[in-house]
């Protein structure tokens, strides 16, 4: 095999609150990448759509070309190159894994077209070293769920463990709004201390939250989305953030809370047409106000990236 076409999710990272540690896939939105593996050593963009010309070609500044580079390093496989064409079908910057999904699509595709000399897990690192090129920090929260499908657990960084968590019949619906909160100062306005109370609250309810997706207790996970120390402060850099999640809650979601640094915002439903009717009243608010948006209704992606 010498060409592939691949589909990589996007992920709702943090899950309210779950801060850098929990996240999980969803089947809309996310990137589609063709990669053609060639005999001349190198890695090449030829083409990116829908970015609107913001994302580097510069293979060794783009988040999709840096991560294989780094792999073919490692694995000695200098001799090869590949060709790439990147679909960007989710927002930049949107919260919700833009780059950890063009990281691993090309990390997926290249692992397939070099006889899958790696596992998922060990994809990993070479992922995570794309997303710090993106965003600064090589988090796992967003390309471990984009890598694994499902929730992903982050159990700790040194040394790296993942645990994939049971994922219960849900529907979850994604508002982004087209205001601009770049993650950097999304975490630069996070409190470096917080209260010991606060911190237990806040350890019981991602305990909580992880045993409910084992028992499937569907009002314990919307007990626990709860969260006393980051969204409080990030949620006001989102506009009408309290009044969507009134509509949100209104329409019977479990829980609602920002996708990762924001802006976009989800909320986890057990019935498609409540996701659906909440989505579309939260739009409906927001064009009131001036502001566009898009939005994603989705189950769970359980299976990460998959050859299209």
């Amino acid at each position: 095999m010498k060409s592939i076409k691949v589909f990589a999710p996007a992920t709702v990272a943090n899950v309210v609150c779950g801060f850098d540690i929990l996240g999980f896939a969803v089947n809309e939105p996310g990137d589609e990448l063709e990669m053609e593996m060639i005999d001349t050593p190198g890695v090449n963009i030829i083409s990116i759509e829908g970015d609107e010309g913001k994302l580097p070609l510069d293979p060794s500044k783009n988040t999709v070309s840096a991560s294989i580079i780094s792999l073919l390093k490692k694995l000695g496989r200098e001799d090869v190159g590949f060709n790439l064409k990147l679909k960007k079908k989710m927002p930049m910057g949107s919260g919700l894994g833009s780059s950890s999904a063009s990281a691993v699509a090309g990390l997926f595709a290249a692992n397939e077209l070099l006889g899958k000399p790696l596992s998922r897990l060990e994809l990993l690192p070479f992922a995570m070293e794309g997303e710090a090129l993106a965003c600064g920090h090589g988090h796992a929260d967003n390309v471990a769920p984009a890598l694994f499908g499902g929730f992903t657990l982050i159990k700790s960084y040194d040394p790296l463990e993942v645990i994939q968590l049971p994922v219960p019949k849900l529907f979850c619906a994604l508002l982004y709004p087209h205001v601009d909160v770049p993650t950097r100062d999304a975490r630069q306005i996070i409190r470096s201390k917080v209260l010991l109370k606060d911190a237990v609250t806040q350890w019981g309810n991602i305990a909580g939250l992880v045993s409910s997706l084992y028992t499937h207790d569907y009002d314990l996970l919307g007990r626990c989305m709860k969260d006393v120390i980051i969204e409080p402060i990030r949620s006001i850099l989102i506009p009408e953030f309290d009044n969507m999640k009134e509509l949100a809650m209104g329409n019977g979601a479990l829980g609602f809370g920002i996708s990762g640094s924001g802006p976009t915002v989800f909320s986890l439903f057990k019935s498609k047409e409540n996701a659906r009717k909440s989505l579309e009243e939260m739009q409906a608010m927001l064009n009131k106000l001036g502001i566009d948006s898009n939005i994603y209704l989705s189950e769970i992606n359980e299976k990460g990236p998959v050859i299209l």
